[in-house]
């Protein structure tokens, strides 16, 4: 009788084992395989790996990379005999140890990035780009009140689209733009010779005939670079870079040079 009731007592004990959820044990950084490996050695107290991978269904070779892990973070151990191993799990309080050393690396990690995140950011924010895309009237108009808070902005394809397009507000624009004494430089096409009205801190030359073709055009301003398409579909994507905006007006000034009035 005595037997039969510790029997039965085992059978329960293995049932709540072999239920139990223990997927929170994958917040320690277990794998699912790894896991599983650690309930069926909780389940079975000791086993080889052949019984192991008998009950767990993971490939066979990939038993021993499991149990390696799970070696290597202390959660279980092996015996030999006869030159045979048999795995089994640790003490439970080894999980607390094992979280405890990843507190501590992650805490030493901490402090090795904390010292090196000033240059990190430094390098971040010299080299950081923003993008932005501008669509329709009222997109193209935010890109030309955006130019004002520069000092100098620079056209290269520039085809009097703006002014075209949108008179009035391209007239009470400019007026506000020699009010805040900004310089504007039109690289026009060439077919525009002869068609553009001189304005104050306005200074235009005329490319190539090689640069005329389709509605597009290129500004600089400030540490901005805008791409802008004047056709059916106004659409603008501006770029903010300090390196790209220096180069742009490196090209700008070549073609300048190039130009004629």
């Amino acid at each position: 009788m005595l037997v039969v009731l510790l029997e039965h007592h085992i059978y329960i004990l293995i049932q709540i084992v072999f239920f139990m959820d223990l997927s929170i044990l994958k917040e320690t950084g277990l794998s699912e395989g790894e896991l599983k490996v650690y309930k069926i050695l909780l389940e079975i107290g000791t086993g080889t790996a052949n019984q192991i991978h008998e009950k767990v269904g993971v490939e066979r070779r990939n038993i021993y990379d499991i149990l390696n892990k799970l070696i290597e973070k202390g959660l279980v151990s092996y015996i030999e005999e006869n030159g045979k191993k048999s795995f089994k799990i640790n003490s439970p309080e080894r999980i607390i140890n094992y979280l405890e050393e990843k507190r501590e690396l992650l805490e030493q990690t901490k402090n090795k990035i904390n010292k090196i995140l000033p240059f990190i950011e430094e390098q971040f924010n010299s080299a950081k780009s923003n993008l932005e895309v501008f669509r329709g009237e009222n997109g193209i108009k935010s890109c030309w009140e955006d130019m004002l808070k520069s000092k100098n902005i620079y056209w290269t394809g520039a085809g009097n689209y703006v002014p075209d397009k949108f008179p009035a507000f391209f007239k009470n624009w400019t007026e506000r733009r020699i009010k805040a004494k900004v310089s504007i430089h039109y690289l026009f096409r060439n077919d525009k010779i002869g068609k553009v009205p001189n304005r104050k801190l306005q200074f235009t030359k005329y490319l190539p005939n090689e640069f005329n073709g389709n509605p597009t055009a290129t500004c600089v301003w400030g540490n901005k670079v805008g791409h802008f398409l004047f056709g059916e579909e106004l659409f603008a994507f501006v770029i903010e870079s300090k390196e790209l905006a220096e180069n742009y007006k490196k090209y700008f000034d070549y073609l300048w040079k190039i130009s004629k009035n």
